[in-house]
Parts: C-alpha cells; structure tokens; sequence
C-alpha cells in the first residue's frame, strides 16, 4: 500500500502538534483490492459461486413470469388456460401473470442462504487476514482504508458472480419456456421486460454481496494493529 502522507501545520494548543492523515487514492484502492482477490482465488471462488445460485436462481423465476406473461399477451385465453395448467399464478380478468407464494418464499431461503455463506466466507477471510490487517494498521492506515478495501473486494465479487448468475438463470428460463410452451413462449418475450429482470437480479446479487461483507469489513477495520498482530490462527 501506498498511501499519501497530507501534513497540517503545527496547532498552538498544548505546544506543537503535527496531525497526520493517511490518503489511499481510490485508483489505489482497487488495485490493491483486485491483487487481494487473485491471491484468494479459491476463497472467492466460493463466493462468487454462491452469488451464481442465488442470483441464477432468482433471474430464472423473473424472467419465466415475463416469459409466461409474453405468452399470455400472445395467446390469449388459450394461454390462460395452458399456464394455468402449469401451475401459474393468473389472473384471467387483468390478463397478468404473477409470482406464486412458493416461489417467492424459495427465492427468499435462497437469498438467505446465500448471505449467511458470504458473512461466513468473509469472516474466514478476516480471521487469515490478521497479520495483514495489523500492518496496514501500524503503516498508519485509517479504519475507513480497510473498511473501504473490504467493500471494493465485495463489489467486484458481487458483479461478476450477480452478471454470471443472471445469464445463466435467464438461459435456463428461456430453454424452460421453449420445452413447455415452445417458440410462442418467447416471441411474446418484451426485451424491456428482460433487461429490468437482468437489472433487478444483479442489483440484488451486488446488495447481498455488500451486506455480507459489510459487519466482517467492519470487525477488521476496527481491529487494534497489535491484537491483529499477535492473533493466532
């Protein structure tokens, strides 16, 4: 790391004082982020992976409701009658399609599960961090610097592992709606309605990255430089 020394000038209370501010520059911070990343391959991998399911997960069951609700627009009765079948969610009055209580109750255990895997990923990763996290601190590095570093290396992972998942929960959903209801499925398909499902899933993908990481960044940013020093693990 290496951060930018900004000197005060001297304060006339109590004799004279020098106050120290330590400035890592953000272009800084990400490189340092994304070394930390490639050395911790594997442990990001795990994350990203969960990211991959969750968000996969998630997109699948946005992107078949827009599927079935192009397929209604299309189809009319005839469709109602189809998805109905299927075990969708229709309203015959409003012409719409929902999501059912099941599925939303799944995709929420999903997401769940997948936020309780990033705390714990991340609170390994602070644990071999230790050593690391003390001599930031003693080179003069603010609580904010590792705070900052933390979240920099969750938002990578939230992006990449949110994207990833949210293409492959929509090819998926568009290969489920070819099999069930063949091609009508998917001309029906409005591309508005894709993009703000694959916007609403990766969106969802980076929140729950950045809130799973956010009390282990807070437990290391907090950490004391000779406590970090001295743990074992």
């Amino acid at each position: 790391m290496s951060p930018t020394d900004q000197y005060s000038p001297p304060t006339s209370t109590g004799g004279e004082s020098i106050k120290r501010q330590i400035v890592l520059p953000w272009a800084k911070s990400l490189e340092i982020s994304f070394k930390n990343l490639r050395v911790r391959f594997f442990r990001s991998l795990i994350t990203v992976l969960s990211l991959v399911l969750a968000v996969a997960f998630l997109n699948f069951i946005l992107t078949t409701t827009d599927l079935a609700q192009g397929f209604l627009n299309a189809g009319g009765a005839a469709a109602a009658e189809q998805l109905i079948e299927a075990g969708f969610d229709v309203d015959e009055a409003a012409m719409t399609v929902g999501t059912g209580a099941k599925e939303r109750w799944i995709v929420i255990l999903s997401l769940l599960v997948c936020t309780v895997g990033i705390v714990n990923a991340q609170l390994m990763s602070v644990t071999e961090r230790f050593r690391e996290i003390g001599i930031m601190k003693c080179l003069g590095a603010l609580d904010s610097i590792v705070l900052r570093l933390f979240l920099l290396e969750a938002g990578m992972q939230g992006l990449v592992g949110s994207f990833a998942g949210a293409l492959v929960g929509f090819f998926f959903s568009v290969l489920n709606g070819l099999i069930r209801f063949g091609w009508n499925s998917v001309a029906g398909l409005a591309f508005s309605d894709v993009l703000v499902s694959l916007g609403m899933s990766v969106a969802a993908g980076l929140l729950l990255s950045l809130v799973g990481v956010f009390y282990p960044a807070v437990v290391a940013a907090r950490m004391q430089p000779v406590v970090a020093m001295s743990a074992e693990h």
